[in-house]
């Protein structure tokens, strides 16, 4: 067996392995859906309870977990939470979203962007155009119309009525005497099919010719963070559910979602659900 030089960056790599082996006692905390007895938390581990429990004396010692006295459980402790919290307040969801978007164009060379709550509506705040950009009037910072965009439609489902009813009820009224009208009714049946698959899509919608696809990305809370686009022309983008561009997208908003703390289930009931008529 060949040594390795100790190098700067051999000795930079090294690390201490106590803290590695004894850190996997904190992910199984951390996942886990309650507290553990030791011999769970110790089998979960991959350790020998004895072995555990010297960890676990030290990490409650530093308040990273905690026992119960009465049920000898152990769980996360009080600076487990400070440093999830700590954690939480750094995260900007649109610095984990850029380098992801840029990925998510070169490898379906569909243009993709992200849109975020703003005063008016969904708001266009990055673009990444394919190698052949489809032909587009939105710019950055223009709002999408809540009616007839796939984003639009995203936010309608995801965000509290009281946020997008004004936004809603102005193009209703606009639509009203037009050959395409729909009423609040049919709005609200969309956003359920929404909530339904999960993501919203455009056949042709906002732009003739061009499809759309819109994924929610969450954040810790499960509200709604911002909204991952993908366009194309209708000749060569699958929008089918399950297809190719939608498995990619789903794949890069969970990803964002999950470094954001997400940690999945139904979002909360002033998001989305019969609260909300729609």
């Amino acid at each position: 067996m060949t040594e390795e030089p100790d190098t700067d960056e051999s000795k930079s790599r090294a690390g201490i392995q106590s803290i590695e082996v004894g850190f996997r006692l904190l992910q199984v905390l951390a996942a886990a859906p309650r507290a553990m007895m030791l011999r769970d938390l110790a089998a979960a581990a991959d350790m020998p309870p004895a072995k555990a429990h010297r960890y676990l004396v030290s990490f409650q010692r530093l308040g990273t977990v905690v026992q119960d006295p009465v049920s000898g459980r152990y769980d996360l402790g009080p600076f487990a939470l400070q440093l999830g919290l700590a954690g939480l307040n750094r995260l900007d969801p649109l610095r984990k979203a850029r380098p992801l978007l840029s990925q998510l164009r070169d490898e379906l060379d569909h243009t993709a962007g992200i849109a975020v709550w703003g005063n008016q509506g969904p708001t266009i705040v990055h673009w990444e155009a394919s190698s052949h950009p489809v032909t587009v009037s939105l710019r950055l910072g223009d709002v999408m119309p809540m009616l007839n965009s796939a984003t639009g439609r995203l936010y309608g489902a995801y965000l509290s009525r009281r946020q997008t009813l004004p936004m809603i009820e102005r193009e209703l009224a606009l639509r009203g005497a037009s050959a395409g009208h729909m009423s609040l009714t049919d709005y609200d049946a969309i956003c359920a099919e929404v909530r339904a698959q999960g993501a919203a899509r455009t056949l042709g919608g906002v732009l003739p010719g061009i499809n759309a696809i819109s994924v929610p990305v969450f954040d810790a809370t499960g509200h709604l963070a911002l909204a991952l686009i993908v366009l194309g022309a209708e000749s060569v983008f699958d929008a089918e559910w399950g297809g190719a561009v939608d498995r990619r997208v789903r794949d890069i908003a969970q990803r964002i979602s999950s470094e954001l703390g997400y940690l999945g289930g139904t979002p909360p009931a002033d998001t989305a659900g019969p609260s909300r008529t729609c």
